[in-house]
């Protein structure tokens, strides 16, 4: 399936009048991945930290659009294939949150949002990405050192991106915890130049510094 982009739409299905938002600043993003229903629902098809990692997402969210000179939005919704979580037009394919209408909405197919999608023609080089969502070896992992190639300042936010359990298939079959895996892709990623911050940073993170 091709990549698609859309701007969001009322309940009606007709585009909303974005003059009456704000216009995002395209030097800041708030990168959304994947953040898909079927990611909060029970275990094993939700994450473990689904519920702590859902409302910080919404408060990262809320922050975004109240901040007087608000980021650029943009939700990326991966697309399975039939009978996964996130097959199109799924209700666990749907997004969790619904997107603005001065909101952008990419679909993807690779781990990289960047690959194969439009990603790259709504973030500029120069643009810092702040970068939240599912899942954090995979999504999180690759288009943070996408974008860290293309030029871009990254942020990883602590608490705001997950993953689920991995069994080691190689190590007798042990079990690493998601918890874990999330610290080990953060320390991976902060050594190649993106910067982690915590949720308590969260104020001004989408103002020039």
């Amino acid at each position: 399936m091709a990549s698609t982009t859309s701007l969001a739409t009322s309940s009606a299905g007709t585009p909303e009048d974005v003059t009456a938002l704000p216009k995002p600043n395209p030097k800041h993003v708030l990168l959304m991945l994947d953040m898909q229903k079927f990611m909060l629902e029970e275990q094993p098809v939700g994450v473990p930290a689904a519920k702590t990692v859902h409302q910080n997402l919404a408060q990262v969210l809320a922050h975004a659009r109240a901040s007087p000179h608000p980021p650029l939005i943009i939700h990326v919704r991966n697309t399975g294939d039939p009978g996964e979580p996130d097959e199109p037009e799924s209700e666990g394919w749907q997004l969790i949150f619904d997107p603005l209408p001065n909101e952008v909405v990419i679909n993807k197919r690779k781990n990289n949002a960047f690959a194969g999608t439009t990603l790259g023609s709504y973030v500029a080089p120069d643009a810092e990405v702040v970068v939240v969502g599912f899942q954090t070896d995979f999504s999180v992992r690759a288009t943070c050192s996408a974008a860290l190639g293309r030029g871009n300042e990254v942020i990883l936010l602590k608490e705001a991106h997950a993953t689920f359990d991995r069994i080691e298939v190689l190590h007798g079959g042990g079990i690493t915890p998601a918890a874990a895996i999330e610290a080990e892709i953060e320390a991976e990623l902060e050594e190649a130049g993106v910067h982690i911050f915590e949720m308590r940073d969260l104020r001004g993170i989408f103002e020039d510094r």
